[in-house]
């Protein structure tokens, strides 16, 4: 289901003479998630979505039915975040937010997972938590990311984070909402794909900025990444 590229170090080849600078667009969720955003900003990051054709333009959820307008002619999915950023909304509130964007023309889910439960080692009520939004997500066919917020974990808690997200049924997990103290880590990225393996994406978010650390993101496993450097990686 997740391309990957293989070799006996990593599990993954370097890719810098593989892609494109079209194919690495694709990997791209050209990220907008600024607090102070003006719809002129939104526009700006929808035309630059569709100029590079990049595989989304993410941003907060009120902007969601202006965006699905501005991409639908294009190929170019509006997703959104949800329980963003800090993942202490209560489980209903993360599935209305869901459900409520879905139906303004999301078309993937980004969660973020109760962080505080996970710390506690709370597996349960993290799946239970992931479950009910993954189900509402899927009822209409459409990708739910669950974000961790690694900057907060250690590589245990990593692990049963990225076990919570297989065992609720979610799609991919995600390194970071870039809210935070840092962003995604090469380390962290090799560490969710080896736990999830084949059965989920990766997405890598959070302190990109530049080609060569969105091919090392990707050569240590992610499949998507979260960017608002979409313009500088693309262009180098």
């Amino acid at each position: 289901m997740y391309d990957c590229f293989v070799n006996n170090e990593r599990g993954y080849i370097s890719v810098d003479t593989v892609l494109t600078t079209s194919k690495l667009a694709k990997y791209l969720d050209h990220t907008n998630l600024k607090p102070n955003a003006t719809q002129t900003d939104i526009k700006k990051t929808c035309e630059e979505a569709i100029k590079y054709n990049t595989a989304s333009v993410c941003i907060n959820s009120y902007w969601i039915p202006f965006v699905a307008d501005q991409l639908k002619n294009s190929s170019v999915k509006p997703i959104t975040v949800v329980g963003f950023p800090l993942g202490a909304t209560n489980t209903e509130t993360k599935v209305f937010e869901a459900v409520t964007a879905m139906d303004q023309g999301a078309e993937e889910i980004d969660m973020v997972l109760n962080i505080g439960q996970l710390i506690d080692g709370d597996r349960k009520n993290v799946t239970a938590d992931i479950l009910k939004v993954a189900e509402a997500v899927h009822a209409k066919g459409k990708l739910l990311k669950v974000i961790l917020e690694t900057s907060y974990l250690n590589d245990t808690q990593i692990v049963m984070g990225c076990h919570a997200s297989m065992d609720a049924g979610a799609d991919f997990v995600k390194t970071s909402t870039g809210f935070s103290s840092a962003g995604a880590k090469i380390d962290d990225v090799a560490l969710m794909r080896k736990t999830v393996g084949s059965r989920l994406g990766v997405k890598a978010s959070g302190g990109i900025h530049t080609r060569d650390e969105a091919l090392a993101m990707i050569n240590a496993g992610a499949n998507r990444l979260g960017v608002s450097s979409t313009i500088a990686i693309l262009s180098e």
